[in-house]
C-alpha cells in the first residue's frame, strides 16, 4: 500500500477530486494549508502600503491506495493540478505498512 500526498493550488481542488473518482479512489483527505516554495511568495499592495505574502494558501490531499493504482492516481493529480505557472505544487508517495478501520477492525487492503 501507499500514501500519496499532494500540495496543490485551491482552485484545482474539484478538478483533481474528480480526476481521483474517475480512476475509482473512493476516498480523499483534504488539509486547508500554506506555503512557499520556489516562488518565495510574493508582494502586495494594501491601503497604499506595500507588504510581502510569505504563505500562500494551498490545499494538500491524501489518499492511501494499492500498489496498483497509484501511478493512475498520480498522472490523475498532475494533469488536473497543472496550470504550468509556478506554484502548481508537489506530489510524493509512501509505504504505508499498515491500515486500520476503526470500526470495523479491518486490515490492509480491506480497510482502504
Amino acid at each position: 500500500m501507499k500514501k500519496v500526498e499532494a500540495v496543490i493550488k485551491p482552485f484545482k481542488l474539484d478538478e483533481v477530486k474528480d480526476a481521483l473518482h474517475e480512476v475509482g479512489l473512493q476516498g480523499i483527505t483534504v488539509v486547508e494549508a500554506k506555503g512557499f516554495g520556489r516562488q518565495k511568495g510574493h508582494t502586495e499592495l494594501y491601503r497604499g502600503a506595500e507588504y510581502v505574502v510569505d504563505f500562500l494558501p494551498k490545499v494538500k490531499l491524501e489518499v492511501i491506495l494499492d500498489d496498483s493504482l497509484v501511478e493512475q492516481a498520480v498522472n490523475a493529480i498532475q494533469s488536473a493540478a497543472q496550470t504550468g505557472k509556478i506554484g502548481d505544487g508537489k506530489i510524493w508517495i509512501s509505504e504505508i505498512e499498515e491500515v486500520i478501520r476503526i470500526r470495523t477492525g479491518e486490515r490492509g487492503i480491506e480497510a482502504i
